[in-house]
């Protein structure tokens, strides 16, 4: 019985002595981001995660992330944009996230890799174009 005491004893003290691990602690990081400079950069960095860096997107634990590898809604460059920005189903939205030539970056990219052979390049006025107007309500 003394030997479960002093296990959970210093069990509660090395989580009290232990360095505290905080949810926003990678803020807190010295130092600067490596910038995300093409396409590339940002799809490997925000969108790799998920899709898989071969585009070809996977399933599991209840979760299904689209290949974007030859996918024919890519065809037209505002679907990508629009759901980059604004997410869909299970993806986050990256608007306020990702500048509009990091947004036109990484879609230019996905539509030009991973058998996608699209080549109408969005810029980053298409993206700006693409951001939800706010309105101020007038009693």
């Amino acid at each position: 019985m003394r030997s479960v005491f002093l296990l959970l004893a210093g069990l509660a003290a090395g989580a009290f002595l232990a360095p505290q691990a905080r949810a926003d602690s990678a803020s807190a990081v010295v130092g600067k981001m490596q910038p995300l400079k093409d396409g590339a950069d940002v799809y490997k960095h925000v969108c790799q995660s998920c899709h898989m860096p071969d585009a070809k997107g996977a399933e599991g634990a209840g979760a299904r992330f689209p290949a974007l590898a030859g996918n024919a809604k890519l065809a037209s460059a505002d679907y990508p944009v629009y759901v980059v920005m604004n997410g869909f189903g299970g993806m986050p939205w990256f608007s306020g996230m990702l500048t509009d030539q990091q947004v036109a970056d990484v879609v230019n990219y996905i539509r030009t890799h991973f058998g996608n052979h699209y080549t109408d390049m969005v810029k980053p006025s298409d993206v700006a174009a693409q951001h939800p107007t706010i309105s101020s309500e007038e009693d």
